[in-house]
């Protein structure tokens, strides 16, 4: 790719991330704020620098990187972690993504999330995100679960079995509910 390319493709980039911003936080005002004043935002473009090096076999500077990230933003994104397009951290504080996790693309994470391993062995340990999922505030995903498109995580839940796509899943140990907060029991109606 050209150098020409390359900030075409990063400054289209950037404008996305900021309207994703804009349409998912009601408290965005205006694209400058959002480009100044979100840690969430901050922390994704800093891991998309800190990949890029992993991706090169730099990960001593990507990690380095990454913990700089993490003293500004208090988010702390593995740069070895395989992110989409538009992730949305709404606040940003105390969110951790471990090494091996996957996050799809329009995937909206609230603060205190921690998408956290299970095995100390070098092998798929961290939660996958299909595209569109939401996770709540405070929510604690461990292992190889998946939580599938368009699902969501309630806040304060702990998840350690796949999600559904689709499905809302709260509590802890999470479990399904219809929209009224109770159990679904059977499934999807």
């Amino acid at each position: 790719m050209s150098l020409h390319n390359l900030i075409r493709t990063i400054r289209r980039h950037l404008r996305e991330d900021i309207r994703t911003a804009l349409a998912k936080d009601p408290a965005a005002t205006s694209a400058l704020s959002v480009a100044l004043l979100y840690p969430g935002l901050h922390a994704v473009w800093g891991y998309r620098i800190a990949h890029a090096l992993w991706e090169r076999g730099h990960t001593f500077a990507a990690r380095a990187l990454s913990q700089c990230i993490r003293l500004l933003t208090g988010v702390e994104i593995h740069p070895a972690a395989d992110i989409g397009r538009r992730l949305f951290i709404d606040h940003g504080a105390a969110v951790v993504v471990g090494e091996t996790a996957e996050i799809g693309d329009d995937v909206l994470l609230y603060h205190g999330v921690t998408l956290g391993g299970d095995s100390m062995r070098r092998e798929k340990r961290h939660p996958t995100l299909a595209d569109g999922a939401t996770v709540g505030a405070n929510a604690t995903l461990i292992g190889d679960i998946t939580v599938g498109e368009s699902a969501t995580v309630g806040a304060g839940s702990v998840v350690v079995e796949d999600v559904a796509p689709g499905q809302t899943v709260a509590g802890s140990p999470a479990e399904p509910v219809d929209g009224t907060g109770s159990e679904r029991v059977d499934g999807p109606a």
